[in-house]
């Protein structure tokens, strides 16, 4: 929904316990790059010791060895010197470019740069120096944009084709991402995954908003897209992503008047969008099929998810009334087809599109 390419950028913001480091735990196991660079900058000691162990246990899916094999960790911790912390970010960096220049695809978690922006802040106030907007030093975006613009994608001296990938976790302070570091990263970022607290809470994981988030990688990757999966997976993307615009619109109105005042075909928007929240944006990190989908399983989940939507259309429009389809339990089976649909059985998927066209055929007979 929100892809970042490599050489890219990318910014995960969210207040406490909506996921940050978990997030950047997943893509540090699953991406697709050759070495993995981790900067705990001002985490918690629990934290750093849970990736060791959960690095060292985890098997690489490329070479079949620890993922510690391919992973360098640089262990700044909350109770070391805020100089360490300033170093412990360009420290990191220097080691993904080393990597780089050797031919390599390095990704780098950065957790958090709002620790490292709050150091700055008391190594600034220290120096006397004028400060800016709550405290920050008035070359705080200068600073940021040093750091995020040493991502890319090179041709080494040696004909090699390497990159850095930067993803960078943010803070802020009560969740509120219109404080100085929020916004001054997304002015250098182009990949945006607002973490929200609502859907941390209501156990939503991972619980990126998908209203406050984008990618402007949309363009380059495209045609990457359009070569390996085809048109529709770009058509059906964008239809998926349409609908749960439409469903937040919709949302307003029910919290007002309730739901049994919409006509039948906003209730279905509103039932094929809890199918896709449910069904394909939540996701199981401790299940062996949803901890990793393939994007060839992902366009054939939305492919079914908007086949059930697009049938269901008609049916209304015949004057059916959407308790007849809802009593089915299709909208159900597509909540659970993560799990039901193994990785490796990609077939399956046509016989789950032909058990919705035999159910919804009754209703029209």
């Amino acid at each position: 929904m929100f892809p970042i390419a490599k050489g890219g950028t990318a910014a995960i913001p969210g207040g406490f316990g909506t996921g940050k480091t978990m997030n950047q735990h997943q893509l540090a196991k699953w991406c697709d790059a050759d070495i993995i660079v981790y900067v705990g900058c001002g985490e918690r000691g629990n934290e750093m010791s849970q990736v060791l162990n959960e690095f060292s246990e985890l098997i690489d899916p490329k070479s079949n060895r620890p993922m510690t094999d391919r992973t360098v960790l640089i262990a700044n911790t909350s109770n070391m010197p805020v100089a360490a912390r300033e170093a412990s970010i360009y420290t990191g960096l220097t080691l993904a470019e080393y990597y780089r220049d050797m031919g390599y695809h390095v990704a780098i978690m950065a957790d958090s740069t709002s620790r490292w922006a709050e150091a700055l802040r008391e190594i600034s106030g220290r120096l006397e120096e004028m400060p800016a907007e709550e405290g920050f030093p008035a070359y705080l975006p200068s600073r940021l944009s040093e750091f995020y613009e040493r991502a890319g994608r090179v041709e080494t001296l040696c004909g090699s084709e390497g990159s850095v990938t930067i993803i960078g976790a943010v803070s802020p302070q009560g969740s509120d991402f219109s404080e100085p570091v929020t916004q001054n990263t997304k002015r250098f970022t182009r990949c945006f995954w607002a973490l929200d607290k609502a859907l941390a809470y209501a156990r939503h994981y991972p619980a990126i908003n998908w209203m406050n988030s984008y990618s402007e990688y949309f363009t380059d990757l495209d045609a990457w897209y359009r070569e390996n999966l085809g048109d529709d997976f770009i058509k059906y993307r964008n239809k998926i992503t349409a609908l749960l615009h439409e469903e937040s619109n919709l949302m307003e109105i029910v919290k007002l008047i309730g739901a049994d005042v919409l006509p039948d075909d906003q209730k279905l928007v509103i039932e094929t969008a809890k199918a896709i929240r449910v069904g394909f944006l939540q996701q199981n990190a401790f299940h062996k099929d949803d901890t990793f989908v393939p994007l060839e399983k992902q366009k054939l989940m939305m492919k079914a998810i908007l086949h059930l939507y697009n049938k269901s259309r008609k049916i209304i429009a015949a004057a059916i009334p959407i308790s007849n389809i809802t009593r089915l339990g299709l909208f159900e089976r597509l909540a659970k087809m993560k799990y039901d649909i193994p990785n490796d059985k990609p077939e399956m998927f046509d016989q789950l599109i032909a058990d919705i066209d035999s159910s919804l055929a009754k209703l029209t007979v």
